[in-house]
């Protein structure tokens, strides 16, 4: 009795999918509970879906074999998702018999068969290197890491599953009177878009660098002693549109106590020259909304301010981001560029600061993922961003 009424209900259609028997040709919007024969040999179709109800069913057959030349994509009703997600849904196998079901509000209509109707990827990127370290001794301020975006500009197209390397520069290394050793900054790196670190201030006298540092910004002319003056260049390599700015001059003919430092290049401005008892201001940075649903956002790549023997006038770092400068009188140390910024480090006489970190930031569509190397995923949007905030490796989109 038993398995007469189970063979009975299976030679019926036990789901309760209730079959249109029409087959389906062209666009058409989808009924709770029933089932679909759809013919794509000519066309993509979009199917519009119902409200969902929990556990309802919808079920769509591929009538001709043509899903994979021809797909179906599934638009849901209002706010509601597919397979978790706000974009379209797609069938795209070969003879599917696709079971949509309705879970909640949260998933909304799922099935093996469906994935998400991805848009195509592309992405904006914001490439900030390593800022330089500053010089001491009337030290230059330093250079801010090379600045490169398409952030408001043309927006890349890359492709799926494919390895792309991303490197974030350190800021270059700080200086102490005793040696003088600040170092550039290091490059940061999205596939072939390269920013330079930037370049190191200049010391104004004793052991150690001797000239100013040229880089994605250069680093700011040593006071003191004149050989040592002259800045360093930005923009270097060259870069179209340019990836940062030259360096201010250092003041003071050889032995002169009053001598300034010259502030470093940032990526917006060139830094200020050294001048009487005064450090130059770092150049300016730049801001990018790339992380923003909204506004300007944040500042990026701003000089180091140059280093003096009194304090009363030290030299400013570029937009707040790059480091102040420093002083003997009383001993004021040079001020590290700000972390992840790519901001240069100010000059000091006894210590100069170090460059700050550079950062690797990607926009691209919501729908996508990214798996390799770490980086902290927000939505912005209809975006996702990923910031990538030390490290090397590659990444894939999926």
């Amino acid at each position: 009795m038993a398995l007469t009424k189970l063979t009975s209900n299976l030679i019926e259609g036990g789901t309760g999918t209730d079959w249109v028997t029409a087959i389906q040709t062209s666009n058409f919007t989808a009924a709770a509970g029933k089932g679909y024969f759809v013919n794509t040999t000519s066309q993509v179709l979009y199917v519009n879906l119902p409200v969902g109800v929990v556990g309802t069913e919808i079920v769509i057959q591929d009538y001709a074999g043509t899903f994979a030349t021809n797909k179906v994509i599934l638009n849901a009703n209002g706010s509601e998702k597919i397979q978790g997600s706000a974009l379209e849904g797609q069938i795209k196998t070969t003879n599917a018999t696709a079971v949509l079901i309705y879970q909640d509000a949260t998933k909304g209509w799922t099935s093996q068969d469906v994935s998400l109707n991805l848009p195509p990827l592309t992405l904006h990127y914001l490439v900030v290197a390593g800022g330089g370290g500053g010089g001491v001794d009337f030290g230059g301020g330093a250079g801010a890491g090379g600045y490169r975006t398409n952030y408001g500009g043309t927006a890349l197209s890359l492709n799926a599953a494919t390895n792309y390397n991303v490197t974030v520069g350190a800021g270059g290394s700080s200086a102490n009177i005793s040696s003088g050793t600040q170092t550039n900054g290091n490059n940061s790196i999205f596939d072939n878009i390269t920013s330079t670190g930037g370049g190191t201030g200049s010391n104004g006298s004793g052991a150690g660098s001797t000239t100013a540092g040229s880089g994605g910004s250069g680093g700011g002319g040593g006071g003191y002693s004149t050989p040592r003056n002259a800045s360093g260049a930005g923009n270097s390599p060259s870069t179209t549109p340019s990836q940062g700015n030259s360096g201010g001059n250092g003041f003071g003919p050889a032995g002169n106590l009053q001598s300034g430092g010259g502030g470093g290049g940032g990526a917006g401005a060139v830094g200020s020259s050294g001048s009487n008892n005064a450090g130059g201001n770092g150049g300016s940075g730049l801001t990018n909304a790339i992380t923003v649903a909204s506004g300007t956002g944040p500042y990026y790549a701003g000089g180091g301010g140059g280093g003096v023997y009194d304090s009363s006038s030290t030299g400013v770092g570029g937009s707040s981001v790059g480091g102040n400068g420093g002083s003997s009188i009383p001993s004021i140390v040079g001020g590290n560029g700000t972390t992840n910024t790519g901001s240069g480090g100010g000059g000091g006489y006894g210590d100069s600061g170090s460059g700050g970190s550079g950062v690797v930031i990607l926009r691209y569509p919501s729908g996508y993922t990214i798996s390799g190397l770490s980086g902290t995923t927000t939505t912005v949007g209809s975006d996702q961003v990923t910031t990538f905030t030390s490290g090397t490796g590659n990444i894939q989109f999926n």
